[in-house]
C-alpha cells in the first residue's frame, strides 16, 4: 500500500513537471527531481525511464550524484524569482514588511541554487 502511495505521487509529480515544462514561470526539474526519488521507492522501471530520459535525464543524474546544477538551470531559477518577486512587488504593492519577507524567503532560496556546485553535462 505505501508503495502505491509512492507510486501515484511520483506520477503526480512527473504531471507537474510536464505542465512546467509547457508554463514559463512554473519549475521542471524540481518535480522531476521529487518524482525519481518517489519512482527509487515504488517503481525501479520509472526510475531507470526518467533518469535515462534525453532531455531530463542529465539534469536528474547531476543532482542525484553531486546535487549539482548546470548554469542555465540556475540562471533560469534565479531569473525565475526576481520575476516573480517584481511581478509579486507590481501587483500586490505589499507593505515593507512582507515586501521584504518575500524578498528574504526568495533571496535564501537563490542563494541556495547559486550554492550548489555546477553541473557539467
Amino acid at each position: 500500500m505505501i508503495r502505491l502511495g509512492w507510486l501515484i505521487l511520483g506520477c503526480v509529480f512527473v504531471a507537474l513537471g510536464v505542465i512546467g515544462a509547457i508554463l514559463p514561470l512554473m519549475p521542471t526539474t524540481i518535480f522531476l527531481i521529487l518524482a525519481a526519488a518517489c519512482f527509487a521507492r515504488s517503481s525501479p522501471r520509472l526510475e531507470a525511464w526518467l533518469l535515462d530520459h534525453p532531455r531530463f535525464g542529465p539534469t536528474l543524474r547531476a543532482w542525484r550524484r553531486d546535487g549539482a546544477i548546470g548554469v542555465r538551470g540556475k540562471t533560469m531559477a534565479c531569473g525565475g524569482m526576481a520575476l516573480g518577486y517584481g511581478l509579486f512587488w507590481a501587483t500586490a504593492r505589499p507593505h515593507w514588511p512582507l515586501a521584504l519577507c518575500v524578498a528574504l524567503m526568495m533571496g535564501g532560496c537563490a542563494a541556495f541554487v547559486l550554492s550548489r556546485p555546477t553541473a557539467r553535462y
